[in-house]
């Protein structure tokens, strides 16, 4: 049933917003007032490696 997909999907973006809010404050724990500063350069992908 569609509705029963639609709840289980549900739930599973819950879950995983509660462990992105997680590991955000890990991170922020971790690189204090630096993270965001961070977090944009590497979702820039100025932290790729070269081949």
């Amino acid at each position: 049933m569609e509705e029963e997909k639609a709840i289980k999907l549900a739930k599973e973006i819950i879950a995983l917003d509660l462990k992105r809010d997680e590991m955000l404050e890990a991170f922020m724990a971790l690189t204090g007032n630096k993270g965001p500063s961070l977090l944009r350069a590497v979702q820039n992908d100025l932290y790729r490696k070269s081949s």
